[in-house]
């Protein structure tokens, strides 16, 4: 269930000491895969991040339930490092997302999710559609947690999440599309709800829209707005807040300082921090919505470009389906 911890007072509070699933005794992260001990630093985005071996690394070796997905993400949340996540839109960008070394979880794009099977972003897909995208997605990720993009529910915000439990995912982002606050915060608690019925750790990571939204509004109001906002998420019992955008430094900063470190996630755009000052400021995850997926197209297209010129498959092409 999402954990009365992330209530109110419990904004930024560390996870429980001690939460390994039945049959992972102390101690046993030392046995967990070569590639998580060899891990001790990727470049990412042209910047060097150091990471530390997650203390649950090891509940990636024959991990099986929901439950226990779940509770590897909410600590994956918590943990000292930002937790990267490329977002995802099907079954095998899912797998090869999942094989590289150092990907601890998996996140979908609703965008890209949409654009794949030729509806537009907005909640112009279908609920069902959505969700059977979203079981593909877990499947293809076998033992790594999946968090799911569904955006602001599709109407239905708890039967949504339910929904997406019931096929394996153990996050969601939801979004509030700058709806009358009252309205956003009923959503979340409805998602919150539907996850406890569940008795699922859920993930929530409810966003929200007040930078994508702004227009010219002066951004000392925007900011507070999205401070507010967060809050009264938090305070509904959504796991982490999602703020969108290309922020700043000072932004960041003041979002952490207000919501709590290990609460705030960022978006990866052009001009956004780098992913060592998100860590530095206590940003707790960092995603790629759409661009992933922008980078695998454009990719796509300089190849036809390159083919209708003369040219061919370009040099390092690998063979990953």
């Amino acid at each position: 269930m999402v954990s009365h911890r992330h209530r109110g007072a419990g904004r930024g509070a560390p996870v429980g000491a001690d939460r390994r699933p039945p049959g992972v005794p102390a101690g046993a992260e030392r046995g967990a895969p070569a590639a998580f001990a060899a891990e001790s630093a990727r470049l990412v985005g042209g910047h060097r991040l150091e990471y530390r071996q997650p203390p649950s690394a090891a509940r990636l070796i024959g991990m099986t339930s929901t439950a226990e997905k779940a509770t590897l993400l909410q600590e994956l949340h918590a943990a000292p490092e930002p937790l990267l996540v490329v977002n995802v839109w099907d079954a095998i960008t899912a797998k090869v997302v999942a094989e590289i070394p150092g990907t601890r979880a998996l996140a979908t794009a609703s965008h890209g999710i949409a654009a794949s099977r030729g509806y537009p972003d907005g909640e112009r897909i279908p609920r069902d559609e959505m969700i059977a995208e979203v079981a593909l997605i877990v499947r293809a990720a076998g033992d790594l947690p999946v968090t799911a993009d569904l955006e602001a529910g599709y109407g239905d915000p708890g039967g949504t999440i339910a929904r997406a439990i019931e096929v394996g995912a153990v996050g969601a982002n939801l979004e509030d599309q700058m709806k009358p606050l009252a309205e956003s915060v009923g959503a979340v608690e409805a998602a919150v709800a539907a996850a406890e019925a569940a008795g699922v750790d859920f993930v929530l990571n409810a966003r929200t829209d007040a930078f994508l939204k702004a227009g010219d509004r002066d951004p000392e109001e925007v900011l507070a707005d999205a401070i507010a906002r967060g809050r009264a998420y938090l305070d509904a019992g959504a796991s982490n807040v999602f703020v969108p955008g290309r922020l700043d430094v000072d932004q960041v900063t003041r979002l952490v300082s207000e919501l709590g470190e290990r609460k705030v996630n960022l978006i990866g755009v052009p001009g956004s921090i780098s992913l060592e000052v998100a860590r530095e400021l206590g940003v707790s995850r960092v995603s790629y919505g759409p661009w992933s997926q922008n980078v695998a197209l454009t990719a796509l297209a300089e190849l036809v470009e390159d083919v209708h010129a003369g040219g061919g498959l370009p040099a390092g092409t690998r063979t990953l389906n």
